[in-house]
């Protein structure tokens, strides 16, 4: 993560780690059936905390670590701007209040689970929760046109970690492994090819220079 000193003038920030506590609970307050499908739209483009490629880049950060992918965002975007404070009021906005929520609403679902409608009703939100992902996906795909790999290699690479989880069944955790350090690599070569072409280096000195 870059440095908050570092963010576009035309991005705005929290003014407090309590103004991140509270944007995080009201985030995660509308976060039935997933707060990630709602967290783009609030940090880009209401809060406008981060730019729609910042976005992405946490979000595959945050893929990558364990943990809930929209808590390891908030904690990310929280420490950008307040270090380990913001860190934590964002975590807390995220968990205190839903935590809360779902002890009261597990009480009432013992009671209940057993109706048909109860379990025609979170099918239903399943199905619900499965096209929001998907609407989160094609609002940030535009973001990989900026990508160091560019679009074409990252539709593929997305078109192959479908295929491998979604229709090949294999291990989640195997095929992030194989196709992420593929993609790191390519990256990292692009990075360097792109280095090259400017003619620097570590061990280069501006011309002029003794």
């Amino acid at each position: 993560m870059s440095d908050s000193g570092a963010l576009s003038p035309a991005l705005e920030r929290p003014a407090s780690p309590w103004h991140l506590f509270v944007a995080f609970t009201l985030l995660a307050l509308q976060g039935f059936g997933g707060v990630l499908a709602i967290a783009q739209r609030v940090l880009v483009e209401q809060r406008r905390w981060v730019t729609r490629e910042q976005f992405v880049e946490v979000l595959a950060i945050g893929q990558v670590l364990p943990g809930p992918n929209v808590c390891n965002i908030a904690v990310m975007i929280g420490d950008r701007f307040f270090g380990w404070r913001g860190a934590a009021a964002a975590l807390a906005g995220m968990m205190v209040v839903p935590l809360v929520i779902v002890l009261g609403v597990t009480a009432i679902y013992e009671h209940y689970a057993a109706l048909p409608a109860v379990a025609g009703a979170l099918k239903g939100m399943g199905a619900v929760a499965a096209g929001m992902f998907g609407g989160t996906a094609l609002r940030l795909a535009p973001a990989l046109r900026k990508n160091t790999l560019g679009l074409s290699a990252c539709v593929l690479f997305a078109l192959a970690t479908f295929v491998a989880i979604a229709l090949l069944r294999w291990p989640l955790v195997r095929v992030l492994l194989a196709l992420g350090a593929i993609a790191c690599a390519l990256a990292w070569r692009r990075l360097g090819s792109v280095g090259d072409g400017n003619g620097e280096t570590s061990g280069d000195k501006p011309a002029g220079n003794p």
